[in-house]
């Protein structure tokens, strides 16, 4: 673990021009140039097409045999980014899981506020299902917004009667649209990438007038129960850290197996650095090894 390697990541990313709260179609350009710019590792292989009639991009490692499928959805305060611009996070996890990783391309607010993201998700699920993966194979996974949309997604899973997956793997998720865990203020100068006002703009883009304490929106203020075993993994130095231990004691309360894992002075969706930051590796190995385990649980 390197203090240069943290403070030339914390340096990079106070310096780009993205700007959550800003002008949602200007805020989208700027962050698929960025994204772009970002060559995938030339084992990555990466297809479209649907699950239940959603867009998805399925992100494969050339070379192995996958076992199990990790649902994926991106992060981008439900408001930027898509599953094409995510392979890279996709790919580290199939990569470290030994697992097919399906991305959901779900639909954005503003044009399609909640419940579209939701409703999808679990559409997303069910055609994974329907096309012969049983439930037993399949980790809900995601990062940030997409992180929530994951925990979303097992509340309508588990509300339409399905079956419940193996496991849910969240990183840096966000888990309460309204903004009220105590680092949205206590860790808004360490936090070089993400602002409470920016996540609140785009929670009302999201929201739709809906109630921002609805648990399919901040599951926080869920009941947990029944959801299988989750690992959440955030950083000390994000405005969301609170999401992920206030999530945590919830499952727990909710009798849910749930790990919590906090990386000292690393940034939002570190995980994403690998390469770059040695606690995302580190961070990922533990995260591949969940995955394994939840999957590996329901085999003879």
């Amino acid at each position: 673990m390197s203090q240069q390697q943290r403070d030339a990541l914390d340096q990079m990313l106070r310096s780009v021009p993205l700007d959550l709260g800003g002008e949602v179609d200007a805020q989208r350009r700027i962050f698929a140039a960025m994204m772009s710019s970002i060559p995938l590792s030339p084992d990555i292989v990466s297809e479209t097409g649907t699950a239940g009639g959603v867009p998805v991009v399925a992100v494969t490692i050339d070379g192995t045999t996958p076992r199990g499928t990790v649902l994926y959805f991106h992060g981008g305060a439900y408001a930027i980014g898509s599953a094409a611009l995510s392979a890279g996070l996709a790919a580290e996890l199939a990569r470290r899981a030994g697992a097919d990783v399906v991305s959901v391309d779900y639909s954005l607010a503003p044009e399609a506020p909640y419940p579209a993201a939701v409703d999808e998700a679990v559409a997303a699920y069910t055609g994974l299902l329907e096309q012969g993966i049983p439930a037993s194979e399949i980790v809900l996974g995601g990062e940030s917004a997409g992180g929530g949309l994951a925990v979303a997604a097992a509340l309508g899973i588990r509300a339409a009667g399905l079956p419940t997956p193996a496991g849910i793997y969240l990183a840096s998720p966000w888990a309460d649209l309204t903004m009220t865990g105590a680092s949205a203020i206590s860790k808004a100068e360490a936090d070089p990438s993400v602002t409470v006002s920016g996540l609140a703009r785009r929670a009302d883009d999201y929201a739709g007038g809906h109630d921002l304490r609805d648990p399919f929106l901040s599951p926080v203020f869920g009941d947990l129960t029944g959801l299988p075993p989750m690992l959440i993994q955030a950083g000390g130095n994000e405005v969301l850290l609170d999401d992920a231990t206030r999530l945590a004691a919830r499952a727990a309360s909710d009798g849910v197996h749930v790990t919590l894992g906090v990386t000292p002075d690393v940034p939002h969706v570190f995980v994403g650095f690998t390469g770059i930051l040695d606690e995302a590796d580190e961070a990922l190995a533990v995260a591949g090894r969940f995955i394994r385990s939840a999957l590996d649980a329901h085999r003879d």
